[in-house]
Protein backbone atom coordinates (compact mmCIF):
# COMPACT_ATOMS: atom_id res chain seq x y z
CA UNK A 1 0.00 0.00 0.00
CA UNK A 2 1.13 3.26 -0.98
CA UNK A 3 1.47 5.92 2.37
CA UNK A 4 -0.86 8.64 2.12
CA UNK A 5 0.09 11.97 0.74
CA UNK A 6 -0.69 15.37 2.90
CA UNK A 7 -2.70 15.87 -0.41
CA UNK A 8 -4.41 12.81 0.82
CA UNK A 9 -4.41 13.33 4.14
CA UNK A 10 -6.45 16.45 4.07
CA UNK A 11 -8.87 14.68 1.47
CA UNK A 12 -9.55 12.23 3.70
CA UNK A 13 -10.78 14.81 6.42
CA UNK A 14 -12.51 17.40 4.07
CA UNK A 15 -14.25 13.89 2.33
CA UNK A 16 -15.24 12.74 6.49
CA UNK A 17 -15.85 16.80 6.91
CA UNK A 18 -18.80 16.94 4.19
CA UNK A 19 -20.19 13.76 5.15
CA UNK A 20 -20.49 14.66 8.83
CA UNK A 21 -22.24 17.92 7.01
CA UNK A 22 -24.65 15.79 5.15
CA UNK A 23 -25.46 13.41 8.07
CA UNK A 24 -25.82 16.39 10.57
CA UNK A 25 -28.85 18.09 7.91
CA UNK A 26 -29.88 15.24 6.96
CA UNK A 27 -31.34 14.85 10.82
CA UNK A 28 -32.77 17.78 11.42
CA UNK A 29 -34.84 17.64 7.96
CA UNK A 30 -36.03 14.09 9.78
CA UNK A 31 -36.62 15.57 13.01
CA UNK A 32 -38.97 18.27 10.95
CA UNK A 33 -40.38 15.33 8.84
CA UNK A 34 -43.16 14.64 10.74
CA UNK A 35 -44.48 18.19 11.33
CA UNK A 36 -47.03 19.46 9.37
CA UNK A 37 -46.49 23.33 7.64
CA UNK A 38 -49.08 24.47 10.90
CA UNK A 39 -47.15 22.88 13.18
CA UNK A 40 -44.01 24.29 12.08
CA UNK A 41 -44.69 28.03 12.35
CA UNK A 42 -46.36 28.18 16.06
CA UNK A 43 -44.71 29.80 18.42
CA UNK A 44 -46.05 29.03 21.70
CA UNK A 45 -44.48 31.38 24.11
CA UNK A 46 -41.48 33.87 23.67
CA UNK A 47 -38.42 30.74 24.52
CA UNK A 48 -40.04 28.94 22.11
CA UNK A 49 -39.34 29.10 18.37
CA UNK A 50 -41.58 27.51 15.32
CA UNK A 51 -39.32 24.27 13.55
CA UNK A 52 -39.14 26.42 10.51
CA UNK A 53 -37.13 29.01 11.97
CA UNK A 54 -34.78 26.89 13.58
CA UNK A 55 -34.68 24.86 10.13
CA UNK A 56 -33.81 28.15 8.60
CA UNK A 57 -31.78 29.65 11.41
CA UNK A 58 -29.72 26.99 11.22
CA UNK A 59 -28.57 27.17 7.48
CA UNK A 60 -28.23 30.96 8.09
CA UNK A 61 -25.54 29.97 10.24
CA UNK A 62 -23.64 28.46 7.42
CA UNK A 63 -24.15 31.40 4.60
CA UNK A 64 -23.65 34.41 7.15
CA UNK A 65 -20.12 32.91 8.68
CA UNK A 66 -18.90 30.73 6.36
CA UNK A 67 -20.19 30.75 2.41
CA UNK A 68 -20.98 34.74 2.43
CA UNK A 69 -17.24 35.61 3.53
CA UNK A 70 -15.51 32.85 2.20
CA UNK A 71 -16.35 31.24 -0.82
CA UNK A 72 -16.11 33.41 -3.71
CA UNK A 73 -18.89 33.87 -6.37
CA UNK A 74 -21.55 32.85 -3.67
CA UNK A 75 -24.97 34.60 -3.79
CA UNK A 76 -27.20 34.90 -0.89
CA UNK A 77 -30.69 32.82 -1.00
CA UNK A 78 -32.26 36.02 -0.08
CA UNK A 79 -30.90 38.98 1.71
CA UNK A 80 -34.08 39.87 3.92
CA UNK A 81 -33.10 36.20 5.33
CA UNK A 82 -30.30 37.97 6.95
CA UNK A 83 -32.88 40.31 9.30
CA UNK A 84 -35.30 37.11 9.81
CA UNK A 85 -32.90 34.38 10.69
CA UNK A 86 -30.28 36.11 13.06
CA UNK A 87 -31.04 35.12 16.14
CA UNK A 88 -28.70 37.13 18.96
CA UNK A 89 -25.58 38.33 17.17
CA UNK A 90 -25.26 41.82 17.76
CA UNK A 91 -21.85 41.84 15.72
CA UNK A 92 -23.77 41.22 11.70
CA UNK A 93 -26.86 43.34 12.26
CA UNK A 94 -30.26 43.73 13.01
CA UNK A 95 -32.74 40.83 13.51
CA UNK A 96 -36.16 40.37 13.70
CA UNK A 97 -38.13 40.45 17.12
CA UNK A 98 -37.63 36.63 18.94
CA UNK A 99 -41.25 36.78 20.74
CA UNK A 100 -42.80 37.46 17.43
CA UNK A 101 -41.08 34.27 15.39
CA UNK A 102 -44.79 32.89 15.21
CA UNK A 103 -45.68 36.21 12.78
CA UNK A 104 -43.76 34.98 9.85
CA UNK A 105 -46.18 32.96 7.79
CA UNK A 106 -43.77 33.36 5.09
CA UNK A 107 -41.63 32.46 4.34
CA UNK A 108 -43.04 29.21 4.18
CA UNK A 109 -41.61 25.69 4.64
CA UNK A 110 -41.26 25.16 1.15
CA UNK A 111 -39.08 27.82 0.89
CA UNK A 112 -37.28 27.03 3.87
CA UNK A 113 -36.46 23.90 2.37
CA UNK A 114 -35.33 25.44 -1.07
CA UNK A 115 -33.18 28.14 1.65
CA UNK A 116 -32.09 24.77 2.42
CA UNK A 117 -30.62 23.18 -0.18
CA UNK A 118 -29.22 26.39 -1.98
CA UNK A 119 -26.57 26.33 1.36
CA UNK A 120 -25.68 22.30 1.08
CA UNK A 121 -25.53 22.51 -2.25
CA UNK A 122 -22.55 25.61 -2.05
CA UNK A 123 -20.90 24.00 1.35
CA UNK A 124 -18.93 20.91 -0.32
CA UNK A 125 -17.56 23.34 -2.30
CA UNK A 126 -16.18 25.62 0.92
CA UNK A 127 -15.40 22.04 2.76
CA UNK A 128 -13.11 21.18 -0.04
CA UNK A 129 -11.28 24.14 -0.53
CA UNK A 130 -11.04 26.03 2.79
CA UNK A 131 -9.47 23.55 4.84
CA UNK A 132 -8.37 26.10 7.35
CA UNK A 133 -12.09 26.70 8.22
CA UNK A 134 -12.57 23.07 9.21
CA UNK A 135 -13.08 24.49 13.19
CA UNK A 136 -15.54 27.32 12.37
CA UNK A 137 -17.49 24.74 10.20
CA UNK A 138 -17.34 21.78 13.04
CA UNK A 139 -18.70 24.82 15.46
CA UNK A 140 -21.83 25.08 13.13
CA UNK A 141 -22.53 21.56 13.29
CA UNK A 142 -22.60 21.62 16.79
CA UNK A 143 -24.64 24.64 16.68
CA UNK A 144 -27.10 23.00 14.62
CA UNK A 145 -27.04 19.38 16.70
CA UNK A 146 -28.59 22.31 19.59
CA UNK A 147 -31.51 23.49 17.55
CA UNK A 148 -31.67 20.10 17.00
CA UNK A 149 -32.39 19.28 20.30
CA UNK A 150 -34.28 22.79 20.94
CA UNK A 151 -36.67 21.39 17.75
CA UNK A 152 -38.07 18.92 19.68
CA UNK A 153 -38.19 20.53 23.29
CA UNK A 154 -39.82 23.66 21.92
CA UNK A 155 -42.75 21.27 19.14
CA UNK A 156 -43.23 19.38 22.57
CA UNK A 157 -44.39 22.62 24.35
CA UNK A 158 -46.35 23.87 20.78
CA UNK A 159 -48.36 20.15 20.73
CA UNK A 160 -48.98 20.09 24.52
CA UNK A 161 -50.99 23.12 24.43
CA UNK A 162 -53.55 21.61 21.45
CA UNK A 163 -56.32 19.90 23.39
CA UNK A 164 -56.38 17.09 20.99
CA UNK A 165 -53.11 16.39 22.45
CA UNK A 166 -51.29 15.15 19.60
CA UNK A 167 -48.04 13.25 19.69
CA UNK A 168 -45.19 14.21 17.41
CA UNK A 169 -43.77 10.75 16.49
CA UNK A 170 -44.64 6.92 17.63
CA UNK A 171 -41.63 6.29 20.28
CA UNK A 172 -39.96 3.27 21.29
CA UNK A 173 -40.83 2.13 24.82
CA UNK A 174 -38.14 2.28 27.37
CA UNK A 175 -36.81 -1.69 28.01
CA UNK A 176 -37.41 -1.30 31.79
CA UNK A 177 -40.25 -1.36 34.10
CA UNK A 178 -38.86 -0.43 37.18
CA UNK A 179 -35.58 1.89 38.54
CA UNK A 180 -32.12 0.42 39.94
CA UNK A 181 -32.08 0.87 43.89
CA UNK A 182 -31.02 4.29 44.68
CA UNK A 183 -27.55 4.25 46.29
CA UNK A 184 -24.69 6.64 47.02
CA UNK A 185 -21.09 7.00 45.56
CA UNK A 186 -18.13 8.81 47.62
CA UNK A 187 -15.97 10.87 46.19
CA UNK A 188 -12.64 12.01 47.93
CA UNK A 189 -11.99 15.73 47.83
CA UNK A 190 -8.64 17.25 47.05
CA UNK A 191 -7.40 19.38 44.20
CA UNK A 192 -8.73 18.02 41.18
CA UNK A 193 -9.09 19.68 37.65
CA UNK A 194 -11.51 19.98 35.58
CA UNK A 195 -12.75 21.50 31.95
CA UNK A 196 -11.47 20.39 28.37
CA UNK A 197 -8.26 20.32 26.95
CA UNK A 198 -8.62 17.33 24.47
CA UNK A 199 -8.18 17.91 20.58
CA UNK A 200 -11.94 17.09 19.59
CA UNK A 201 -13.98 19.78 19.65
CA UNK A 202 -15.48 21.78 22.45
CA UNK A 203 -17.43 24.95 23.21
CA UNK A 204 -15.57 27.71 24.16
CA UNK A 205 -16.95 27.81 27.61
CA UNK A 206 -15.67 24.40 28.07
CA UNK A 207 -12.35 25.59 28.85
CA UNK A 208 -9.42 26.24 30.06
CA UNK A 209 -9.08 23.13 31.97
CA UNK A 210 -8.13 24.38 35.72
CA UNK A 211 -7.80 23.38 39.36
CA UNK A 212 -10.62 23.42 41.86
CA UNK A 213 -10.56 22.42 45.55
CA UNK A 214 -13.29 19.59 46.38
CA UNK A 215 -14.68 18.97 49.77
CA UNK A 216 -15.46 15.16 50.09
CA UNK A 217 -19.29 14.39 48.71
CA UNK A 218 -21.40 11.94 47.87
CA UNK A 219 -23.68 11.47 44.29
CA UNK A 220 -26.60 9.71 43.86
CA UNK A 221 -26.27 6.95 41.52
CA UNK A 222 -29.09 7.61 39.67
CA UNK A 223 -31.61 10.39 38.85
CA UNK A 224 -34.44 11.44 40.95
CA UNK A 225 -38.16 9.79 39.77
CA UNK A 226 -41.67 10.62 39.02
CA UNK A 227 -42.39 8.24 42.28
CA UNK A 228 -40.11 10.53 44.08
CA UNK A 229 -41.06 13.50 43.04
CA UNK A 230 -44.71 12.78 43.93
CA UNK A 231 -44.05 11.68 47.45
CA UNK A 232 -43.01 15.67 47.67
CA UNK A 233 -46.21 17.16 45.86
CA UNK A 234 -48.02 14.64 48.79
CA UNK A 235 -45.95 16.23 50.76
CA UNK A 236 -47.10 20.06 50.41
CA UNK A 237 -43.63 20.61 48.15
CA UNK A 238 -45.40 23.42 46.61
CA UNK A 239 -47.23 24.85 49.53
CA UNK A 240 -44.17 25.13 51.97
CA UNK A 241 -42.26 28.55 51.52
CA UNK A 242 -39.36 27.01 53.88
CA UNK A 243 -38.41 24.61 50.97
CA UNK A 244 -37.82 27.22 48.58
CA UNK A 245 -35.41 30.08 47.65
CA UNK A 246 -36.90 33.51 47.47
CA UNK A 247 -37.10 34.12 44.06
CA UNK A 248 -38.26 29.96 42.97
CA UNK A 249 -41.34 30.41 45.92
CA UNK A 250 -42.23 34.14 43.74
CA UNK A 251 -42.09 32.00 40.70
CA UNK A 252 -44.36 29.38 42.21
CA UNK A 253 -46.55 31.76 43.77
CA UNK A 254 -46.98 33.74 40.46
CA UNK A 255 -47.38 31.07 37.76
CA UNK A 256 -49.17 28.80 40.22
CA UNK A 257 -47.34 25.74 40.23
CA UNK A 258 -48.53 22.72 41.85
CA UNK A 259 -45.95 20.06 39.75
CA UNK A 260 -43.78 19.45 36.94
CA UNK A 261 -44.36 21.16 33.50
CA UNK A 262 -46.73 18.35 31.31
CA UNK A 263 -48.19 17.21 34.51
CA UNK A 264 -52.05 16.91 35.09
CA UNK A 265 -54.30 14.34 36.85
CA UNK A 266 -56.68 13.42 35.39
CA UNK A 267 -58.39 10.91 38.14
CA UNK A 268 -54.79 9.60 38.07
CA UNK A 269 -51.25 12.10 37.39
CA UNK A 270 -50.77 12.13 34.08
CA UNK A 271 -47.96 13.51 31.74
CA UNK A 272 -47.37 14.53 28.31
CA UNK A 273 -44.71 13.49 25.75
CA UNK A 274 -43.49 13.64 22.68
CA UNK A 275 -45.52 10.34 21.74
CA UNK A 276 -48.34 11.93 23.50
CA UNK A 277 -50.20 12.07 26.63
CA UNK A 278 -50.30 9.02 29.08
CA UNK A 279 -50.20 7.79 32.13
CA UNK A 280 -47.66 8.87 34.54
CA UNK A 281 -44.93 6.36 35.30
CA UNK A 282 -43.21 6.05 39.31
CA UNK A 283 -40.04 4.73 37.74
CA UNK A 284 -39.11 6.95 35.44
CA UNK A 285 -37.18 9.39 36.32
CA UNK A 286 -38.95 13.22 36.66
CA UNK A 287 -38.40 15.48 33.70
CA UNK A 288 -39.64 19.34 33.34
CA UNK A 289 -38.73 20.82 36.21
CA UNK A 290 -37.05 23.80 36.60
CA UNK A 291 -33.80 25.14 38.74
CA UNK A 292 -35.88 25.79 41.34
CA UNK A 293 -38.63 23.07 41.51
CA UNK A 294 -35.09 20.66 41.69
CA UNK A 295 -33.46 22.69 44.40
CA UNK A 296 -36.64 22.41 46.93
CA UNK A 297 -37.32 18.99 45.60
CA UNK A 298 -33.40 18.40 47.24
CA UNK A 299 -34.22 20.39 50.30
CA UNK A 300 -37.53 18.39 51.44
CA UNK A 301 -35.04 15.38 50.60
CA UNK A 302 -32.37 16.43 53.27
CA UNK A 303 -30.03 16.54 50.17
CA UNK A 304 -28.88 19.55 47.79
CA UNK A 305 -27.88 19.41 44.19
CA UNK A 306 -23.95 18.60 43.23
CA UNK A 307 -22.13 21.41 41.92
CA UNK A 308 -20.85 21.40 38.51
CA UNK A 309 -17.46 20.27 39.50
CA UNK A 310 -18.50 17.78 41.46
CA UNK A 311 -20.16 15.74 38.83
CA UNK A 312 -17.37 15.90 36.15
CA UNK A 313 -15.45 14.63 38.76
CA UNK A 314 -17.26 11.99 39.31
CA UNK A 315 -17.66 10.70 35.70
CA UNK A 316 -14.43 11.57 34.80
CA UNK A 317 -12.91 9.12 38.17
CA UNK A 318 -15.67 6.50 37.23
CA UNK A 319 -15.15 7.01 33.61
CA UNK A 320 -18.55 7.26 32.18
CA UNK A 321 -19.24 6.55 29.27
CA UNK A 322 -21.26 8.79 26.48
CA UNK A 323 -23.87 6.20 25.40
CA UNK A 324 -26.90 6.69 26.87
CA UNK A 325 -30.58 7.25 26.14
CA UNK A 326 -29.94 9.92 23.79
CA UNK A 327 -31.59 11.10 20.82
CA UNK A 328 -30.42 7.87 18.15
CA UNK A 329 -32.60 5.51 20.53
CA UNK A 330 -35.78 7.59 19.39
CA UNK A 331 -37.32 6.99 22.69
CA UNK A 332 -37.85 11.31 23.18
CA UNK A 333 -37.83 10.54 27.03
CA UNK A 334 -36.34 9.87 30.22
CA UNK A 335 -36.41 5.62 30.93
CA UNK A 336 -35.83 4.22 34.54
CA UNK A 337 -32.76 3.49 35.70
CA UNK A 338 -31.15 -0.24 35.04
CA UNK A 339 -27.76 -1.51 36.10
CA UNK A 340 -25.59 -0.93 39.10
CA UNK A 341 -22.71 1.80 39.22
CA UNK A 342 -23.09 5.74 38.23
CA UNK A 343 -25.94 5.56 36.24
CA UNK A 344 -27.83 8.17 33.83
CA UNK A 345 -25.34 10.56 33.86
CA UNK A 346 -25.48 10.79 29.94
CA UNK A 347 -28.96 10.66 28.49
CA UNK A 348 -32.50 10.76 29.68
CA UNK A 349 -32.13 13.92 31.36
CA UNK A 350 -30.25 17.53 31.86
CA UNK A 351 -29.28 17.23 35.38
CA UNK A 352 -29.51 20.97 37.45
CA UNK A 353 -26.32 21.39 39.10
CA UNK A 354 -26.16 24.15 41.97
CA UNK A 355 -23.23 26.66 39.71
CA UNK A 356 -24.54 29.33 38.66
CA UNK A 357 -23.03 29.97 34.48
CA UNK A 358 -20.12 31.82 35.39
CA UNK A 359 -16.41 32.07 32.78
CA UNK A 360 -13.69 29.23 33.85
CA UNK A 361 -10.61 31.69 35.21
CA UNK A 362 -8.62 32.56 32.31
CA UNK A 363 -11.54 32.26 29.78
CA UNK A 364 -11.59 33.84 26.45
CA UNK A 365 -14.52 34.25 24.02
CA UNK A 366 -13.56 33.57 20.45
CA UNK A 367 -12.63 36.43 17.93
CA UNK A 368 -15.75 37.99 16.07
CA UNK A 369 -19.17 37.59 16.00
CA UNK A 370 -18.93 33.60 16.92
CA UNK A 371 -17.96 35.43 20.02
CA UNK A 372 -21.25 35.91 21.15
CA UNK A 373 -22.28 32.14 21.23
CA UNK A 374 -21.76 31.51 25.11
CA UNK A 375 -19.68 34.24 26.78
CA UNK A 376 -22.38 37.21 26.43
CA UNK A 377 -24.83 34.76 28.44
CA UNK A 378 -23.22 34.57 31.62
CA UNK A 379 -25.32 36.60 33.95
CA UNK A 380 -28.57 34.42 35.60
CA UNK A 381 -28.08 31.24 33.94
CA UNK A 382 -27.85 28.33 35.85
CA UNK A 383 -25.76 24.88 34.63
CA UNK A 384 -26.74 21.59 33.43
CA UNK A 385 -25.07 18.68 32.79
CA UNK A 386 -25.47 15.11 31.01
CA UNK A 387 -27.35 15.32 27.90
CA UNK A 388 -31.14 14.04 27.66
CA UNK A 389 -33.75 11.90 25.51
CA UNK A 390 -33.40 14.42 22.59
CA UNK A 391 -29.74 15.23 22.56
CA UNK A 392 -28.09 13.65 19.44
CA UNK A 393 -25.15 10.74 19.69
CA UNK A 394 -21.79 12.46 19.62
CA UNK A 395 -23.06 15.62 20.71
CA UNK A 396 -22.03 15.48 24.51
CA UNK A 397 -19.03 15.85 26.50
CA UNK A 398 -18.17 15.32 29.94
CA UNK A 399 -17.06 18.62 29.89
CA UNK A 400 -20.59 19.73 28.11
CA UNK A 401 -21.75 22.93 30.09
CA UNK A 402 -25.71 23.75 29.12
CA UNK A 403 -27.42 26.48 30.99
CA UNK A 404 -30.65 27.57 31.58
CA UNK A 405 -32.02 30.81 33.51
CA UNK A 406 -33.44 28.72 37.01
CA UNK A 407 -37.06 29.42 35.53
CA UNK A 408 -37.10 27.46 32.37
CA UNK A 409 -39.51 24.22 32.43
CA UNK A 410 -38.93 23.31 28.74
CA UNK A 411 -36.22 21.93 28.82
CA UNK A 412 -35.39 18.60 29.61
CA UNK A 413 -34.46 19.19 33.30
CA UNK A 414 -33.95 16.43 35.74
CA UNK A 415 -32.60 16.24 39.75
CA UNK A 416 -29.50 14.36 40.89
CA UNK A 417 -28.85 14.44 44.08
CA UNK A 418 -25.94 15.14 46.13
CA UNK A 419 -24.49 15.55 49.64
CA UNK A 420 -21.36 16.47 51.77
CA UNK A 421 -19.44 13.27 53.17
Amino acid sequence: MQPVSRDGVAAEASDALARRFAEVRARTEHLAAPLSAEDQTIQSMADVSPTKWHRAHTTWFFETFLLQPSLPGYRPFDTAYGYLFNSYYEAVGPRHPRPERGFLSRPGVAEIAAYRAHIDRAMPDLIAARPDLADLIELGLHHEEQHQELILMDIKHVLSLNPLQPAYRAARPPDVTAPAPLAWLDIAGGLRQIGHDAAEFAFDNEGPRHKVWLEPFRLATRLATCGEYLAFIADGGYRRAELWLSDGWATVQQQGWTAPLYWRQDGGWTLFTLAGRRPLDPAEPVVHVSFFEADAFARWSGKRLPREAEWEVAALEREVALAGNLLDREVYHPAPASGVGLLQMIGDTWEWTASPYMAYPGYRPLAGAVGEYNGKFMSGQMVLRGGAAVTPPGHVRLTYRNFFPPAARWAFGGIRLAEDA
